[in-house]
């Protein structure tokens, strides 16, 4: 089984602050977010899996780039961290940014 660097308490409390930033201003992205949560949370692929309830291979491939993940499977993956799934508006031109206008 392969082993992981086991990460100090401020290591991981660190890890898990970014990761959260990250996820606040809408710069947490796929298949990097995935990795970040499970190594913040220091476990091997094979442990996030069972814990979430998706495959290893699933992970894997996810932490790769090579899966598309359902909704379903993205909310067992940020349930473990403590996040909910939602869609996050990108702010590209400042607070007082307009929605689009849409013709019909």
């Amino acid at each position: 089984m392969p082993r992981i660097k086991q990460l100090t308490r401020e290591e991981i409390r660190l890890r898990r602050q970014h990761i959260r930033e990250r996820a606040a201003t809408a710069e947490l992205r796929l298949p990097e977010a995935v990795l970040d949560i499970r190594k913040s949370l220091g476990l091997t692929q094979e442990k996030f899996a069972e814990l979430t309830g998706v495959t290893k291979r699933q992970i894997a491939e996810i932490e790769t780039g090579k899966a598309n993940p359902t909704v379903d499977t993205l909310h067992k993956i940020g349930k473990l961290f403590g996040f909910t799934l939602g869609f996050v508006p990108k702010d590209t031109n400042g607070p007082s940014a307009s929605p689009p206008k849409i013709k019909m």
